[in-house]
């Protein structure tokens, strides 16, 4: 499922075409995705101008003129098309010729299109009225956005003060810190030369104070999320940008998905053990 970098990017992506444009049509051509698509959803949204395009964690927020906020997630294999002719990227894959997984398409007034594809249906567009936005179940329990000002170390030690769970299993939960992934999680422990399978309470003191570790991880956080959404995500499976082309920061997975080769900081070798039923790769040698 794309993590934070992979929906930023596709929020800058989108941000050209939407952004100060209305809607002017919309094409529902199937309304079983995740959650199915409300049957006034054209009515809703048509003539609404976007004014903002913004991100929560791993949702994408267009902010319409209407009131109604459109909150849509990519699921696991969702992406957006801007226009038919878009320039390919650097790293840009052809895209299969087929419209069957075309599920909606927005008709901007500035005369670009926008079309959400996605094959296996588990992304979502709900409609909420701004002023209940903050009471949206998907959005109430999210913790903090860790490229916030806000987010820091003492934020992150009192979230993990006296928790017993393992520190991989405590930057996973969205309550504690929003949007990061398997993928982050594992590079940034890396970088901060933490083991995942040490308790998450080891990085605050007896009074919840943050330790160097809490300072070391967040450090590791902010330059490793800074660092994939410069190279615009990573792409394994499904990830796209808006444009068709793909992400380059799985090329410099310093752990990821490395199993059994060598750590590129020292001598050890990146095991791969799981944890919550989910892959974890480290390295024995560097991550205490």
């Amino acid at each position: 499922m794309p993590e934070l970098p992979e929906v930023e990017t596709v929020r800058r992506g989108l941000a050209p075409a939407m952004e100060g444009a209305a809607i002017k049509k919309v094409d529902v051509r199937d309304r079983r995705l995740r959650w199915p698509i409300v049957k006034d959803f054209e009515k809703r949204i048509t003539g609404s101008k976007v004014e903002g395009l913004g991100r929560r964690a791993k949702y994408l927020l267009a902010d319409l003129s209407s009131g109604d906020v459109l909150i849509m997630h990519l699921g696991m294999s969702g992406s957006f098309r801007v226009g038919k002719n878009a320039k390919p990227g650097v790293y840009y894959h052809e895209r299969s010729k087929s419209t069957a997984h075309d599920h909606v398409v927005f008709h901007m007034s500035n005369g670009e299109s926008v079309t959400f594809n996605d094959p296996r249906r588990f992304g979502s567009m709900k409609l909420v009225p701004r002023a209940k936005l903050e009471h949206e179940p998907l959005l109430r329990g999210l913790g903090p956005e860790p490229l916030g000002n806000e987010f820091d170390a003492a934020m992150l030690a009192e979230a993990c003060a006296g928790k017993k769970t393992s520190l991989k299993a405590a930057l996973l939960d969205q309550r504690v810190v929003a949007g990061l992934g398997n993928i982050y999680v594992c590079e940034a422990l890396y970088r901060a030369r933490l083991s995942p399978k040490r308790l998450a309470s080891t990085i605050a003191d007896r009074n919840g104070k943050p330790n160097d570790r809490a300072r070391a991880l967040v450090d590791a956080i902010k330059a490793v999320l800074n660092d994939a959404i410069k190279a615009g995500g990573s792409s394994l499976r499904d990830h796209r940008r808006a444009d068709g082309s793909l992400g380059d920061f799985q090329h410099n997975f310093q752990v990821y998905d490395r199993e059994g080769q060598p750590c590129p900081g020292s001598t050890g070798k990146v095991k791969r053990i799981v944890q919550n039923g989910r892959s974890t790769f480290y390295c024995p040698s560097c991550q205490k």
